[in-house]
C-alpha cells in the first residue's frame, strides 16, 4: 500500500485501513501472515509473495511479472497460476518472464525467446512448439540437460551429524547424518525451517539443545568464520544479493574473500597478482562470464552471480558445502552446469547439503532427501531418481 497510503486526516496515515486492505490482497496470493509483520523478517519466498500481492492490488490492465515464481514452491505456484488465469480471463494482459519451461507451457499463449540480447524467436504460438525446440531457441541446442554420470556411493563415518538438535529459530528434534561423497537434499514448504536449519549449521542461529558432530566429535560453531576456518564448512545463501555477495566489489574480490587470510602478506596487504592467480582457476572452471576480474559483481547476470557465490567456497576448499536454493532465477543452461558441479564435488568426496524448493532439482541431484514441515524432519527418502515415484513420496510426507 506504500504508493497510495490512505489517510484519516490530512497527513495522518490510517494504519487500520492499510492493514485491512492489505489483508485482502495477501489472502489472494495465499500469504497467511499478519499484515503488520515487518518485511525484513520474512523469508525470500514470502517477500516474493508480498511483491506479487502489491502488483495485483494495483488492479492494472497490463501486468508484468519478472520471475514471479523464483522463490516459491509448487503449491504456491499452482495457487498463483490459478489467480493469473482468472485475471487473463477478465481481460488483463500478462507479460510473464521465466526460465522454467514447464511454467511457460502451463500458463502462456505465445512466447518470445531472448538469447544474448537478441530475439531467438518472436511471439510464436506455444501450441506449435515442443520443449526441445524451445530449449534450442534458448541455448542453441536441445540436449542441455544431460544425464548425471555415476559416482561412488557415500560411505564411511558421517562428515556431519545432528542428534536431537533444537534451535532458537524453532527447529525441534532434528537428527540426520551427512556422509562424505553424498548430496543430501532438504525439501519442504515455505516456513518449514530449512534455511533456519542451514544457518544453525554455520553458527548464525543458536543451537539450544542437542549435538552437532563433525567427524564424530561434538562441536560448537560460533559463526561463519568459525565454520570455515575450524570446521571446513561453507554456506551458499539463498539470498545472494544481500548475503552471498558484495555487489559493489569486483568479481575477483568476491571470489577471494574466503581466503584473504591465506593471501595476505606483510601484515594486512593482499597483492593483486596473488589474488588473481588464486581465483582465476575458479573463473575458468565455473565459466564465469565477466569482462575481467575487476568487473563489479553487481553488473553480472543472476547466473554468473550465483557462480561467484559458489566459487568463493570452492576457492576455500571446504569439505562440507551447504547450498540453499542454488538455481533460483537462473537460466536452464547455467542451472544444468551447477547441477553437474554439485554432483562432481560429491564424486570428489565433498559432502553437500542441498536445500531446494524445485522438485525436479531435488530429485535429479541428490542421493537422499529429508522432508521438513513445521521445523521438523517428517520423512527421509532414498532417491531412486524416478520423478513420479519420488515426488509422490515427498508430497505424501507433507500431507
Amino acid at each position: 500500500m506504500l504508493d497510495r497510503l490512505p489517510t484519516a486526516l490530512p497527513q495522518v496515515v490510517d494504519y487500520r485501513r492499510i492493514f485491512r486492505e492489505a489483508q485482502i490482497w495477501m489472502e489472494r496470493v495465499g500469504l497467511q501472515l499478519p499484515p503488520d509483520r515487518r518485511v525484513a523478517d520474512l523469508s525470500v519466498a514470502q517477500m516474493q509473495l508480498v511483491e506479487i500481492a502489491k502488483a495485483l492490488s494495483l488492479e492494472a490492465r497490463i501486468l508484468l511479472l519478472d520471475e514471479p515464481t523464483a522463490s516459491i514452491i509448487p503449491h504456491e505456484v499452482t495457487y498463483l497460476f490459478r489467480l493469473l488465469r482468472d485475471l487473463r480471463d477478465h481481460g488483463v494482459a500478462l507479460l510473464f518472464v521465466s526460465h522454467k519451461l514447464e511454467e511457460v507451457f502451463d500458463l502462456c499463449d505465445r512466447v518470445t525467446v531472448l538469447r544474448d540480447g537478441r530475439n531467438a524467436c518472436d511471439g510464436e504460438d506455444l501450441r506449435d512448439l515442443s520443449t526441445d525446440r524451445l530449449v534450442t531457441y534458448m541455448v542453441g541446442r536441445a540436449d542441455v540437460t544431460r544425464a548425471l554420470p555415476a559416482k561412488p556411493a557415500p560411505s564411511g563415518e558421517p562428515a556431519l551429524e545432528l542428534v536431537d538438535v533444537e534451535t532458537e529459530a524453532g527447529a525441534r528434534n532434528i537428527s540426520f547424518q551427512l556422509h562424505r561423497g553424498e548430496v543430501l537434499g532438504v525439501y519442504g514448504l515455505v516456513g518449514a525451517g530449512r534455511t533456519e536449519l542451514a544457518r544453525a549449521l554455520v553458527g548464525e542461529v543458536k543451537v539450544s539443545r542437542g549435538e552437532i558432530l563433525r567427524n564424530g566429535r561434538p562441536v560448537r560453531i560460533r559463526g561463519i568464520r568459525d565454520a570455515l576456518e575450524q570446521h571446513r564448512i561453507g554456506y551458499v545463501s539463498e539470498n545472494r544479493k544481500e548475503e552471498g555477495l558484495i555487489l559493489l566489489q569486483s568479481v575477483g574480490r568476491n571470489l577471494s574473500i574466503t581466503i584473504w587470510r591465506r593471501l595476505r602478506r606483510l601484515g594486512l596487504l593482499i597483492f593483486g597478482g596473488r589474488e588473481r592467480d588464486a581465483v582465476l582457476p575458479y573463473v575458468k572452471r565455473l565459466d564465469i562470464r565477466a569482462h575481467s576480474l575487476a568487473q563489479s559483481v553487481g553488473t553480472l547476470s543472476g547466473g554468473n552471480q550465483q557462480k561467484v557465490s559458489l566459487g568463493k567456497w570452492l576457492a576455500a576448499d571446504v569439505e562440507i558445502l551447504i547450498v540453499d536454493e542454488p538455481t533460483v532465477g537462473i537460466d536452464i543452461k547455467t542451472k544444468n552446469t551447477l547441477h553437474e558441479l554439485v554432483w562432481e564435488l560429491a564424486a570428489q568426496g565433498r559432502s553437500i547439503l542441498l536445500i531446494s524448493s524445485d522438485m525436479p532439482e531435488i530429485v535429479r541431484v541428490t542421493d537422499r532427501i529429508l522432508v521438513m514441515r513445521g521445523h521438523r524432519i517428517v520423512g527421509e527418502i532414498s532417491n531412486s531418481h524416478d520423478y513420479a515415484d519420488v515426488s509422490q513420496a515427498i508430497m505424501g510426507r507433507l500431507s
